[in-house]
């Protein structure tokens, strides 16, 4: 166990994150390594959970605002942002639409290491690809599709079952945990940029 993710234990303990915050920390750790694409996956999952999904939404914005030397936290918080608008919820997306701003400051973003390397690079990169994303309808929904399609056929191999006994969306056995939110009951969801004012 590295030094960091003992830090980052203890600063889950000490400031009582949920499930939903400490699997985000950790997906977008400083690690000079990226997310597991399982780990991203449960992330994905977790935002159809209403609760959870203002959790995730509100660490990833803080991770977005991060600079400096904590670069690792905006590149992998806009790479796990890329996964969970395709396979996530579709309140992700809406969320970043409505916050595209916060994405489209950070094609600006500067970090140059003590040995001269520009490692802001990776993140403009990132953000203006998620912003092309965002702006594009068709495109994104032709992603989602395909996100589903590669879902579906994981599910298959992971648990050896034909395709005519594995279905997902409508006529499916698994609840439709999407409709379990609605915005005229709980109002606008919480974790956007506007609603978030501090640092980690």
């Amino acid at each position: 166990m590295t030094t960091s993710s003992i830090r980052r234990q203890m600063k889950n303990i000490v400031n009582n994150y949920s499930e939903a915050e400490i699997k985000v920390r950790e997906a977008t750790s400083n690690d000079p390594w990226g997310p597991s694409s399982s780990l991203m996956t449960e992330v994905a999952d977790l935002t159809y959970n209403v609760v959870a999904f203002s959790e995730i939404m509100s660490m990833v914005w803080r991770r977005l605002n991060d600079h400096g030397k904590n670069w690792r936290h905006v590149y992998k918080a806009l790479t796990l942002l890329d996964y969970l608008i395709k396979t996530g919820s579709e309140r992700v997306a809406q969320q970043c639409r409505e916050n595209i701003f916060a994405i489209q400051t950070l094609k600006d973003f500067q970090y140059v290491d003590r040995d001269g390397k520009d490692q802001g690079v990776n993140v403009r990169e990132k953000a203006k690809q998620l912003v092309a994303l965002l702006k594009d309808e068709e495109r994104l929904k032709a992603e989602r599709a395909q996100a589903l399609k590669t879902k579906e056929r994981m599910a298959q191999v992971a648990t050896g079952m034909g395709s005519s006994q594995l279905t997902f969306g409508r006529g499916s056995s698994q609840p439709n945990l999407s409709t379990s939110y609605s915005e005229q009951e709980h109002g606008k969801a919480g974790g956007s940029p506007a609603s978030y004012h501090g640092c980690e």
